[in-house]
């Protein structure tokens, strides 16, 4: 017997695309889409089931770079290893989901690479407010946590000033997407951790994305038709 049963590549990718679809467009202090129901039930069981341990991380600088040789992407060899990763993966690189991101968002991931991190933050982790880099042609992030207090653990927003304007919701299986800019600040804002805050981040990587092995499929780029 496998477990978890899993959806299929389109099945995931067809539920991805309603939720889009489905997605609220806010503009305020920059352009965003929040999701709910991103992930077929089945999948997000598959990913809380994955035997992966959360790094231990000790003191952190607020970065995630300081502690690049612990995170966790979804490889080739992941792939291989667990079917969830696969199917996760795959149906990101569905041409259907690619133009439907494409469509929503105004970007064009012709030629770009599926990259996705598994986050699993624990007590002591904190984001100061940052920005993503334009590398990233959109960044989505799927929240996965539980617990009594997992409903705190959205991330914190902030406006052009870095001032905090807000937090997303921390509801499980929603998710944001927004575009890198100039005035996009996010972070974590430093609070207790109760378990696991476990998060997958989902971006298409521009062409010239020079760490390729942080990509799902670092030969296979994405094709729109």
């Amino acid at each position: 017997m496998t477990y978890p049963p899993l959806p299929t590549v389109s099945e995931t990718a067809a539920h991805f695309c309603k939720s889009l679809a489905a997605s609220e467009r806010l503009e305020e202090p920059y352009r965003r889409w929040r999701l709910n129901d991103v992930l077929p039930e089945k999948l997000c069981t598959g990913i809380l089931t994955l035997p992966l341990l959360p790094p231990d991380l000790g003191k952190t600088d607020g970065t995630r770079n300081s502690y690049n040789h612990q995170r966790l992407f979804i490889t080739p060899k992941l792939r291989e290893d667990f079917p969830t990763c696969q199917v996760l993966t795959e149906a990101f690189q569905q041409p259907e989901v690619a133009a439907l991101l494409a469509k929503t968002c105004n970007i064009n991931p012709e030629g770009s690479f599926v990259r996705i991190e598994y986050i699993q933050d624990i007590d002591g982790m904190w984001l100061e407010p940052h920005r993503d880099i334009p590398e990233k042609l959109f960044s989505m992030v799927i929240n996965l946590f539980t617990g009594p207090e997992a409903a705190g653990w959205g991330t914190d927003i902030y406006d052009r000033d870095k001032k905090w304007c807000g937090r997303s919701t921390g509801e499980f299986n929603t998710g944001v997407i927004f575009i890198a800019g100039p005035h996009t600040w996010h972070g974590f804002e430093p609070r207790k951790i109760v378990g696991v805050r476990r998060l997958m981040e989902v971006n298409y990587a521009r062409h010239d994305w020079r760490d390729k092995e942080q990509l799902a499929f670092p030969d296979r780029p994405i094709h729109l038709g």
